[in-house]
């Protein structure tokens, strides 16, 4: 099988790539290293690699590779909302216009999944979980933008989406502007935050089980295509304050302090049903706990400065 993978040196490429390889299959990345990540290295002494140092906003390349492959996984993205802000017409080429390009042009018989994110539920009820079926109510240009290639694609009915929880974890190319991330990391430099809106939930998913579901679709593409799916933790429907008593547990020297005053500027609060993508035989193989521990190891090695996407 030839796969295409946008944006293959990033945080979740950087993970999926060699799992990809292993199982043999030809892979092609196209990324412009805009991080100046090393992430693949180590896979460059792998015949079935090939990669393109080029933006994916070159139509002619990527028409070109889309014509070659067999499944198209299409990473690259300007991800997140400060990012998305401070280049709105780099969001709009990036995270929608290259996705339609690609949808536009590949056959019936190409695979394309999609990584959405379930931010894209913006504000939920409370107390009830977000399904497939729920509204999406970006409160972002990057969650809008999401949601909206995200109905393109449903619509045309021909490509798997996930609406991907708020991912955690070490990847080779690291990003610290994750909350769980984020948090654990200034638990363990820091040893405090001040937390803002701490009753405000969302979902959560470490980066090898985001990438095992891109895998798991491969395998299970014909009886999911045409679908969203919600992929997360469903025992991580968490607060900030219950996050930070969770990071606590693995670091009890972190203190942390909720204000009363100001506001969060990420509004999203809500919960997600991740039944349907276990239906299908998909299951989260890393706890959040597991994550943190990870993150602890991990950051003896790294520090801020060198990691963030802004």
């Amino acid at each position: 099988m030839k796969i295409l993978v946008t944006g293959g040196a990033g945080y979740i490429g950087s993970i999926l790539v060699p799992e990809l390889l292993k199982r043999n299959y030809e892979v092609t990345v196209i990324d412009n290293f805009l991080f100046g990540q090393q992430s693949l290295l180590e896979c460059c002494i792998n015949k079935n690699l090939k990669i393109l140092r080029d933006d994916v906003r070159n139509q002619n390349l990527l028409q070109d590779e889309i014509s070659k492959s067999d499944c198209i996984i299409p990473l690259a993205c300007l991800t997140g909302a400060p990012l998305c802000s401070k280049d709105p017409v780099g969001a709009q080429q990036i995270n929608f216009d290259q996705i339609k390009f690609i949808a536009d042009r590949k056959s019936k018989d190409q695979m394309l999944i999609f990584p959405c994110t379930n931010s894209g539920y913006g504000v939920g009820e409370e107390g009830v979980f977000c399904d497939e079926n729920t509204p999406m109510r970006p409160v972002s240009l990057y969650g809008k933008l999401k949601v909206e290639i995200d109905k393109y694609l449903l619509d045309l009915g021909e490509s798997v989406t996930f609406r991907f929880a708020t991912i955690f974890g070490a990847s080779p190319r690291m990003r610290l502007d994750l909350l769980v991330n984020d948090f654990t990391y200034r638990a363990l430099i820091d040893r405090t935050v001040v937390l803002f809106e701490a009753n405000f939930k969302r979902n959560y998913l470490h980066v090898r089980d985001a990438s095992n579901a891109f895998l798991h679709t491969i395998d299970n593409y014909s009886k999911m295509v045409g679908e969203p799916f919600n992929v997360g933790l469903s025992d991580a429907n968490l607060s900030k304050k219950e996050l930070c008593e969770s990071i606590k547990k693995e670091i009890p020297e972190f203190q942390y302090v909720i204000s009363e005053i100001g506001k969060d500027p990420d509004q999203r609060n809500y919960i997600v049903s991740n039944d349907k993508i276990e239906l299908t035989g998909f299951k989260t193989k890393v706890t959040l706990s597991d994550g943190i521990r990870e993150l602890k190891k991990a950051f003896q090695v790294i520090r801020r400065n060198q990691y963030s996407n802004i």
